[in-house]
C-alpha cells in the first residue's frame, strides 16, 4: 500500500544521524515546532535507503536487478525470488519487488511530510534550504528508481490522509514522473546551499548532480528517447562535478571497500551504516562462498557470485581481475589461516570488508550509491552523443583504463566509443546496481560469448533463458493490485 503521512522512527550529523532519538509515535500537528524536529524529520528519510540492502539465506533485494543482467549467479537454493529472476520467471508476488515499492513509497510519504511542513519552521533560513534540499534529493531518487523499475507509478508530491484523493491513486505516466525529479533535483542544485562536498555522509550539491546526470543520461535513451538536448544535458552536470575538483579515482581498488574512505575521494553518495548504532550492512553475509568456513560469520550464503564467462571478457591484464581487486577465488580456513582454500567461483571482492570477515561478522562498511567512475562514464558517453569522441571523452574514459593498466583508447569513431563507454560501464560499475538500468536506457545486452552489444529483446543469457519484452520492466507488487483497483499490472505479468 501506499503511505499515508507516516514518520518511521526518527534518527538524529555523519554517522550519528543512524542513531534513533525518541522512538516516541508523534502526531505530525504537533511535531514541526523547532529546528530539531525539522533534522530529525529529514534524517528519517534516509532509512530507507538500507531498506534494499542486505542479505541472507532468503537471498536479498538489491539482487533484483542483477539477475536479470546475466551476468550474476547464486549457490543459494533456497533463494526461489532470485532464482525466479536470474531464470527470467519472474511474477508479481517477489517479495524483492514489494520491498522496493514499500521502502522507496515510505521514504517518499516522509519526504512529503518534511517538504511540506519544514517551510513552516522557526528555524534558520540557510538550514531550512537545506534540509528541504536533502529531502528533495531523497524523494528525487526514490522516484527514479521507481520509474525505471516499474514505469507508470503513482506520482504523490504532498502528504496523503485519509481524506485524500491520492489514497488509491492511478499510475502517472512514465514523462511526468522523471519531470517530477528533474524539478526536485533542479530545486536543490539551484536553491538548497548544500556543500558540494563534505564526509558527514548527507546529501551534497556533488551528489545532486550527479544524480542529475544519470537522470538526464536516461532520458536521453529510453523509454523517452529525448535525445540530443538530453545528452548535452547530462554531459554538462556531469562535468560540473569533474571540474569541481572535489572527487578523483582511488588509486587502489581496495579503497572502494575501506572505512577510511567512506564520504571522500571516489565515493560521492554512500549508504550509511554502523555496526554499533543501526543494523550492519548485509553485503558480506549474501556476497560469501556459501558455507566454506572461511569467514567468522555463521551464515555464508553464496547469494551471488560472478558469472565465469562475465570475468573472461575483460582484457588480458586488467588488473580489476586480479586476485583481490575486483573478485576473488581464494581464501583461507576460518580454522587454520595458513590453509588456502579453493573456492571455485569467481566472488565479488569490491565490498568486501576484511576486518568483519576475519573477526567481528559485523560489518559497518558504507554502501556506495554514486561513485566518480560512474560520474566520469556518464561524460564520456554524453559528450560521444554529442561530438563523437573528443579529446575529452577519452581522457574521461582512458582514467578508468589507466587504473586498470589496460590501453588507452583513440582513433574509434563514434560508434565504436559508444560501445566502448558501454563496456567499460559493464567491467567497472558491474555488481552495483547500474547494469540492468543500463540494459534497458540502451536497449542492448553484453553478449559473453561474442564480447558485442546484442538487442535487449531476444538476447539469450550465457546459461539459457531468453530476455522478452516485458523484461524491461518489473511486475508490480500483487498486493498493490489486490488493495487498489486503480492500479493496473505491467504487461506480461
Amino acid at each position: 500500500m501506499l503511505f499515508i503521512g507516516i514518520m518511521v522512527p526518527l534518527l538524529t550529523g555523519c554517522k550519528d544521524f543512524l542513531s534513533q532519538s525518541d522512538p516516541s509515535n508523534y502526531v505530525v500537528e504537533d511535531y514541526y515546532t523547532e529546528a530539531t524536529h525539522a533534522e530529525a524529520a529529514v534524517n528519517a528519510i534516509y532509512e530507507d535507503l538500507r531498506a534494499v540492502r542486505g542479505g541472507g539465506f532468503g537471498g536479498g533485494t538489491w539482487l533484483m536487478t542483477e539477475f536479470q543482467t546475466g551476468i550474476a549467479n547464486t549457490e543459494l537454493g533456497q533463494a526461489e525470488n532470485t532464482l525466479k529472476i536470474r531464470d527470467l520467471d519472474n511474477d508479481a508476488k517477489n517479495s524483492y519487488g514489494q520491498t522496493y515499492w514499500d521502502s522507496h513509497y515510505r521514504g517518499i510519504a516522509n519526504a512529503n511530510l518534511a517538504i511540506a511542513k519544514i517551510p513552516e519552521v522557526e528555524m534558520d533560513e540557510s538550514d531550512k534550504k537545506r534540509l528541504i534540499g536533502e529531502a528533495r534529493f531523497l524523494r528525487a531518487y526514490y522516484y527514479f528508481n521507481l520509474v525505471r523499475l516499474f514505469g507508470k507509478v503513482p506520482l504523490i508530491l504532498e502528504p496523503v490522509k485519509l481524506d485524500s484523493d491520492q489514497l488509491f491513486p492511478e499510475r502517472t505516466s512514465v514523462e511526468e514522473v522523471y519531470s517530477a525529479v528533474v524539478e526536485d533535483l533542479t530545486w536543490v542544485v539551484e536553491n538548497s546551499g548544500l556543500p558540494f562536498d563534505d564526509q558527514s555522509g548527507r546529501v551534497t550539491l556533488g551528489a545532486a548532480k550527479t544524480l542529475l546526470s544519470s537522470v538526464y543520461l536516461t532520458m536521453a535513451g529510453y523509454p523517452l528517447e529525448k535525445g540530443s538536448q538530453y545528452y548535452q544535458l547530462a554531459r554538462d552536470e556531469a562535468k560540473e562535478v569533474i571540474n569541481s575538483g572535489e572527487y578523483y579515482l582511488f588509486d587502489s581498488y581496495k579503497d572502494l571497500h575501506s572505512y577510511d574512505t567512506e564520504n571522500k575521494g571516489g565515493h560521492i553518495f554512500m549508504v550509511q551504516f554502523d555496526s554499533e548504532i543501526a543494523n550492519h550492512n548485509g553485503l558480506q553475509s549474501v556476497t560469501l562462498p556459501y558455507n566454506r568456513n572461511i569467514s567468522a560469520f555463521s551464515a555464508e550464503t553464496g547469494g551471488i557470485f560472478a558469472q565465469k564467462e562475465f570475468v573472461d571478457t575483460y582484457k588480458n591484464g586488467d588488473k580489476r581481475t586480479e586476485e583481490k581487486q575486483f573478485f576473488y577465488r581464494i581464501f583461507t580456513s576460518s580454522t587454520d589461516r595458513s590453509d588456502t582454500l579453493e573456492l571455485g567461483n569467481w566472488y565479488i571482492y569490491k565490498y568486501f570488508d576484511e576486518e568483519a570477515v576475519l573477526n567481528s561478522a559485523s560489518s559497518g562498511m558504507n554502501w556506495q550509491l554514486f561513485r566518480y567512475a560512474e560520474v566520469l562514464l556518464i561524460y564520456a558517453e554524453a559528450e560521444n552523443e554529442i561530438n563523437g569522441p573528443t579529446s575529452s571523452a577519452y581522457e574521461a574514459i582512458n582514467k578508468i583504463r589507466k587504473r586498470a593498466e589496460i590501453p588507452a583508447l583513440s582513433g574509434l569513431s563514434q560508434t565504436e566509443f559508444r560501445e566502448a563507454v558501454w563496456e567499460e560501464k559493464w567491467h567497472e560499475l558491474c555488481y552495483e546496481n547500474k547494469i540492468w538500468y543500463d540494459m534497458v536506457r540502451i536497449r542492448k545486452a553484453y553478449d559473453l560469448e561474442t564480447k558485442e552489444f546484442d538487442d535487449y529483446v531476444g538476447h539469450t543469457f550465457i546459461y539459457g533463458p531468453t530476455l522478452t519484452e516485458r523484461e524491461l520492466l518489473y511486475p508490480i507488487p500483487a498486493s498493490e493490485i489486490r488493495n487498489n483497483e486503480n492500479i493496473t499490472q505491467n504487461e506480461g505479468y
